[in-house]
């Protein structure tokens, strides 16, 4: 059982695969005999609002939004980073699912990586371009939540990561209907 100094009322946590969120609320309900106490989260793109039970904090993966320190690791590897992609698409897709729902934000970003470089040799499918657009939308927000600045500066410094690795950023725009 986690204490429940694990999360406070306030706090920027990121919700694996929906993005940052801030805890509104600590709650308990009783259901039967027993008391379950629930984090209500509030999802920022989104307003939806989430109650995760605590003894469920581990399995979804729950955490805080990533220090200042860890950026620049995220930043070094849109840099120069390593990507495998896995030549069938069954498997990439399935690896890449996986590694998005892991919630580490530097899996969202090798993911991120992996779809570019993949993008440069061939059309991504529609369902690669969605996981794109995930990734993308994954990275940006929580950066610019833990640099407490805007979207579009933190879309600048990773075009820029990228343009290192000759690989382009995706505009957001184009991922747009």
């Amino acid at each position: 059982m986690l204490s429940t100094d694990n999360f406070h009322i306030g706090d920027k946590v990121v919700y694996p695969n929906h993005g940052v969120g801030v805890i509104e609320q600590i709650s308990s309900r009783t259901i039967g005999a027993t008391v379950e106490q629930f984090y209500l989260l509030k999802i920022h793109s989104s307003s939806l609002k989430v109650m995760v039970p605590f003894h469920n904090v581990g399995a979804v993966g729950l955490r805080r939004v990533i220090k200042n320190g860890e950026i620049q690791k995220i930043v070094d590897f849109l840099t120069d980073g390593e990507c495998d992609n896995n030549a069938d698409w069954k498997y990439r897709f399935k690896e890449n699912s996986e590694r998005m729902r892991t919630g580490s934000l530097l899996e969202v970003a090798a993911v991120l990586k992996g779809l570019l470089v993949l993008n440069q040799v061939k059309p991504l499918s529609f369902r690669e371009k969605k996981m794109l657009e995930r990734a993308r939308y994954l990275l940006v927000s929580e950066l610019a939540m833990a640099k407490n600045c805007e979207e579009p500066q933190i879309e600048e410094i990773l075009s820029l990561a990228l343009a290192k690795s000759k690989l382009r950023f995706p505009e957001a725009s184009e991922f747009e209907a």
